[in-house]
């Protein structure tokens, strides 16, 4: 610790979820004359939602500023300094010290820290391969980039479009262009879109995709991006097709940022996140903590590590870290997998394992898929649902559900994160005290429904 000052000095690199949310609740617990907190970002925005990018390009979030949680304003008014546009290009964390580069002005220094925070997030997946930094071909991880694109479609006479990816962002992606009158196609690796999902529950995703109006291009793999004779983006090439583009957008998926903390020797793990205990402290290095989308995580089900970037976990990390930091004691346990999503009015959910993940772990399971409706079958507007479980063959420990559906679909992925982490069994789900009425589920719940059906499978093979 540096004895030359009276207070403490945190330095936080990244100003979205897990890094301002470790500074404010730090803050909370500790006042200015205990601790100075200076916060490096190198964007233009602070506290922001990255999970409502897409809406806000496809126009249901008609205002940039309706995702801002917090403005730099109101961070620095609760004594947090925070340097907006300046990057972090160097750790040294023998020194304690990190080197930060103005980015409006060139001009490089180096600030100290008794404590450190690295929430540098993720990227988006580049592809290694011609034209992929052309002009017209987007990643969209950061309001900045939400802003780039925008000025791109605003700007584009062409109407067609390439997504390039399947995954939420893409999915995500493809209905906002739709929504903004462009003609979209998506070209995936996969068999089927959101790989988050067995293939056999990505191909109702398919289906709702196609009746929206875009074109879903499975098993391509892309080789190139062409340009033009003014350098923008003109077509998107797979091993043997040409599809025609005047804006790309890569949905791929995101890597861990961690390129700072590798050259500074901090350790990472086998999906190039950083390594942290509970307490959301960089293994082997006690000033040092990280949280947010630069992590890996344990998975509570399989019991190995995962990189899963949401805003959710982000969020969680910050206040652990923040509380830590201040004085107090927090741990992030954990996670279980839970995301959820959209098309157009189809419900995606998921959480715990996918088959391949389980067969990954070593873990020998019972599978099952059954259709139920959002409500009781005579009630209006009851809508179909596909719910899929899979359950440990002898124990039958509940590993994971998938569900697709119309309204009401998505949020019953909940009760399987609760009964996941919980530990439980699919016969134990089976007396799960859930809430019915009519207009709001039938007599068995179809989570109730899957478990039913799961445990009398693994009954069954017993």
């Amino acid at each position: 610790m540096n004895m030359s000052r009276a207070r403490e000095r945190l330095v936080v690199i990244g100003g979205d979820a897990a890094g301002m949310s470790a500074a404010s609740q730090a803050r909370r617990l500790k006042g200015p004359d205990e601790l100075e907190i200076v916060a490096f970002e190198r964007g233009h925005f602070t506290s922001y939602s990255a999970c409502g990018i897409p809406y806000w390009v496809g126009g249901d979030v008609t205002d940039r500023d309706e995702l801002i949680a917090r403005t730099p304003e109101e961070h620095r008014a609760r004594d947090i300094d925070l340097r907006l546009r300046t990057e972090v290009t160097e750790l040294d964390p023998d020194g304690q010290r990190v080197r930060a580069r103005d980015l409006e002005s060139g001009e490089e220094s180096w600030t100290s820290y008794d404590k450190l925070v690295i929430a540098t997030g993720a990227r988006p997946i580049r592809p290694d391969m011609p034209g992929a930094d052309a002009a017209g071909v987007h990643g969209v991880q950061t309001l900045d980039d939400g802003q780039a694109l925008l000025d791109t479609l605003e700007g584009t006479r062409g109407r067609r479009a390439v997504v390039v990816g399947a995954g939420y962002i893409g999915v995500e992606m493809a209905e906002a262009l739709i929504k903004r009158g462009y003609e979209v196609t998506v070209v995936n690796r996969g068999s089927e879109p959101m790989s988050t999902l067995d293939p056999d529950m990505g191909c109702l995703v398919h289906d709702a995709m196609e009746g929206l109006g875009i074109t879903m291009v499975n098993d391509a793999e892309v080789t190139k991006i062409l340009t033009g004779e003014d350098g923008r983006v003109r077509a998107v090439v797979t091993q043997d097709r040409e599809f025609p583009a005047d804006v790309v957008v890569l949905g791929i998926g995101v890597r861990p940022e961690t390129a700072l903390a590798k050259a500074a020797g901090l350790p990472l793990g086998p999906h190039g996140g950083l390594l942290t205990d509970r307490s959301m402290r960089v293994r082997g290095h006690e000033d040092i903590w990280s949280g947010g989308d630069c992590v890996e995580v344990l998975d509570l089900v399989s019991g190995q590590e995962r990189h899963i970037p949401l805003g959710t976990h982000a969020n969680k990390h910050g206040q652990v870290i923040g509380t830590n930091i201040g004085g107090g004691y927090a741990t992030f346990p954990g996670v279980v997998g839970t995301a959820v999503s959209k098309v157009c009015d189809l419900e995606i959910a998921r959480t715990g394992l996918r088959e391949k993940d389980a067969r990954r772990a070593g873990l020998r399971f019972e599978a099952v898929t059954i259709e139920s409706t959002s409500r009781a079958g005579y009630y209006p507007n009851a809508s179909p649902m596909t719910v899929k479980m899979l359950a440990e063959l002898r124990t039958g420990r509940l590993l994971g559900v998938q569900i697709v559906g119309r309204e009401g679909a998505g949020k019953r992925v909940d009760i399987a994160a609760v009964a996941l982490t919980a530990g439980m069994t699919v016969e134990q789900m089976t007396a799960l005290d859930l809430g019915y009425a009519p207009p709001f589920s039938p007599v068995w719940d179809p989570v109730l429904v899957a478990a039913r059906k799961a445990a009398a499978k693994v009954r069954g093979s017993m």
